[in-house]
């Protein structure tokens, strides 16, 4: 949340209005008719002012009119922030994965050094981890729920733009589990991530 706004981009005397969202390690706009990705690798000065985020490549200016969130977006460009940092892992962090998930995520954990803890070993964490494959999988998030104990965190993550599973649809099968939801992050290009944990007057 707060990493998708509507604004516009000027490239030259084109001027497009749309959605533009600040990924991980990338820019994005997205327009009717217009759509643009600016990877931060390509990117070689980034500046902000009177509401515009002006970004410079080897192709020329972009300029973002986004608002009051210019300078902010800036300083998220100029020092992004590590995936395992955005979902809360840090040393010593322990944690559950539930399903299939990619090897470099959980390098990215052991990078960070967290304590990985598999599917079916007993014992407390902080936070587990749910890959939810389709609709039918988020059925198992009332047995997940059942466990989390205190302030344990339960992040599920699902594929972006699948008609037969959407973001409503894992707020929903939580909220029915008794959680609530309260953070999202883009996980990857093409996953993101929905945070769920006990209210803190049923804790």
């Amino acid at each position: 949340m707060g990493n998708e706004l509507k604004g516009a981009v000027r490239s030259g005397k084109e001027r497009h209005e749309g959605k533009i969202l600040l990924e991980t390690k990338q820019l994005i706009f997205r327009g009717t008719d217009y759509r643009l990705t600016v990877a931060f690798a390509e990117i070689r000065d980034v500046q902000a002012a009177n509401g515009e985020l002006r970004v410079a490549t080897k192709d020329g200016v972009l300029t973002f009119e986004i608002g009051i969130a210019a300078e902010k977006w800036r300083e998220k460009i100029l020092h992004p922030k590590t995936r395992a940092e955005k979902l809360g892992v840090k040393q010593g962090t322990k944690l559950r994965l539930l399903g299939e998930f990619e090897a470099d995520f959980v390098k990215e954990l052991e990078d960070a050094k967290a304590e990985v803890i598999r599917a079916g070993t007993a014992g407390n964490v902080n936070q587990t981890f749910f890959a939810a494959d389709g609709r039918s999988a988020l059925a198992a998030i009332e047995k997940f729920a059942k466990r989390l104990k205190g302030a344990e965190a339960l992040w599920v993550v699902y594929a972006k733009g699948k008609k037969d599973l959407s973001e409503n649809d894992v707020i929903a099968a939580g909220r029915k589990a008794g959680l609530k939801d309260v953070k999202v992050v883009g996980f990857s290009f093409t996953h993101t991530a929905l945070q769920f944990v006990i209210p803190l007057e049923k804790r």
